[in-house]
C-alpha cells in the first residue's frame, strides 16, 4: 500500500506528456459502413485528405493504410510540434474532410495522439 500511496506524486512531477516544440504523433482509425455505393467515395475523400493534409506546414509523416478489413483504414500522421497538429486539425480541409467522411463512419472516429517514450 506504501507504493500507491506514493503514485500520485509521482506522476504529478511528470512533464506534460505534449511539451512545446516536441513531435507529435498521430494515430486514427476510420472505420467506413459498408454501403451501396461500396468503398469508392470514402476512399476519395480519404485520399483527398491526405493530399491537403501533406501540405500543411509542420507534418512530416502522413499515410493512410488499408487493413486487410477492406473497410477499415488507419492513418499515420507525425507533426514537428503540437502547434503544427492543432493548426492542421483547425485547418478547413480538415473540418471539410470530418464533415464529408461522417456519413459513412461505421464507428466513432478514433484519434489518438501520441508522444515519444523516452
Amino acid at each position: 500500500m506504501l507504493g500507491l500511496a506514493a503514485l500520485p506524486q509521482a506522476v504529478a512531477q511528470q512533464q506534460p506528456l505534449f511539451q512545446a516544440g516536441k513531435p507529435v504523433y498521430v494515430v486514427i482509425h476510420v472505420d467506413i459502413a459498408p454501403g451501396p455505393g461500396g468503398l469508392g467515395e470514402p476512399t476519395k475523400i480519404l485520399q483527398e485528405f491526405a493530399a491537403d493534409s501533406k501540405k500543411d506546414p509542420g507534418c512530416t509523416r502522413f499515410e493512410i493504410f488499408q487493413q486487410d478489413r477492406r473497410n477499415h483504414f488507419t492513418i499515420v500522421e507525425s507533426w514537428q510540434t503540437r502547434e503544427a497538429f492543432d493548426a492542421h486539425t483547425a485547418a478547413e480541409h480538415t473540418k471539410r474532410f470530418r464533415e464529408k467522411i461522417n456519413p459513412s463512419l461505421g464507428s466513432p472516429f478514433d484519434e489518438r495522439l501520441h508522444s515519444l517514450l523516452q
